[in-house]
C-alpha cells in the first residue's frame, strides 16, 4: 500500500476508490445466482467472508467468473428453483452472514437435507431466526439445539408469515425475504427502528414482486 505524509494547512485533491462493502457484496452473489440472466458487479469485496458465499453457489451449480485481484463478478443466474445439490457440505467458515442468509434460500428450495457447516456459532440472539423461519415450515437442525453448525437444512414448501422484527436485525430480515421468494402468500416483515435495506434494494432491482410500505 503506497503512503502519503504531508502537513498543513492545505487542500488535498485526489480520486480515492474505497473497498467494497462486505454486506452487499454477500448479496450481489446471492441475488445474481437466483436471477435469471446474467448479472456482472465491480468493487467486489474479496474477504474471505464473501468468497466463502461466492464458492457455496458455485458448488450449487451457479456459473460464477471471477479473477482475485480485479473486483469483478460476471454471474449466470440459475433462477430460485434450479440450484444444483453440492457433492458435500458447504463449508463457511467464520461467515455468520453466508450461513443466516443461506438458511432462508435452502429452507425454501428443492435442495434436501444440505448441511452448512463452518467453526461460526449461533448463540441467544439468533433465536428470532430460527423461530422465524421454523414458523415458515423450514427445517433447521444443528449441534446443541441448533446452535451450532454443522446445521442441516431440509427444503420444502414454506408459508409466509407476519414477523416482527424487534432486535431490527439486517441478517433476520434478510433470511425471512429470501425465504419468502419461495413461501406460498404473503411475507411481511416489520421493524420498528429500520435495519440495513441492502436486500430490499437488490429486491427492487431484480424485478421481484416487493413492496416497501412506511417503517414495516
Amino acid at each position: 500500500m503506497t503512503s502519503l505524509s504531508f502537513t498543513g494547512p492545505g487542500q488535498f485533491l485526489g480520486t480515492c476508490t474505497p473497498p467494497g462493502d462486505k454486506s452487499i457484496s454477500h448479496r450481489a452473489i446471492l441475488f445474481g445466482a437466483l436471477a435469471e440472466g446474467e448479472s456482472v458487479y465491480e468493487n467486489f469485496l474479496e474477504a474471505e467472508d464473501c468468497l466463502h458465499t461466492l464458492e457455496a453457489m458455485r458448488r450449487m451449480g451457479v456459473p460464477i467468473q471471477h479473477e482475485k485481484g480485479t473486483g469483478k463478478v460476471r454471474i449466470s443466474g440459475k433462477g430460485l428453483l434450479k440450484l444444483s445439490a453440492p457433492g458435500q457440505e458447504l463449508y463457511l467458515g467464520n461467515s455468520g452472514t453466508s450461513m443466516r442468509l443461506l438458511l432462508g434460500i435452502l429452507g425454501g428450495s428443492a435442495l434436501r437435507n444440505r448441511a452448512l457447516r463452518g467453526p461460526v456459532s449461533f448463540g441467544p440472539a439468533d433465536a428470532p431466526r430460527d423461530r422465524s423461519l421454523k414458523q415458515m415450515g423450514a427445517q433447521i437442525k444443528g449441534k446443541e439445539n441448533g446452535n451450532f453448525p454443522p446445521l442441516t437444512i431440509r427444503g420444502g414448501k414454506l408459508r409466509g408469515i407476519d414477523f416482527d422484527n424487534k432486535l431490527s436485525s439486517a441478517q433476520v430480515k434478510s433470511a425471512l425475504l429470501f425465504a419468502g421468494m419461495y413461501a406460498e402468500g404473503r411475507t411481511i416483515v416489520r421493524e420498528a427502528i429500520p435495519s440495513r435495506d441492502h436486500t430490499e434494494r437488490f429486491l427492487e432491482a431484480a424485478g421481484a414482486r416487493f413492496q416497501k410500505i412506511g417503517n414495516i
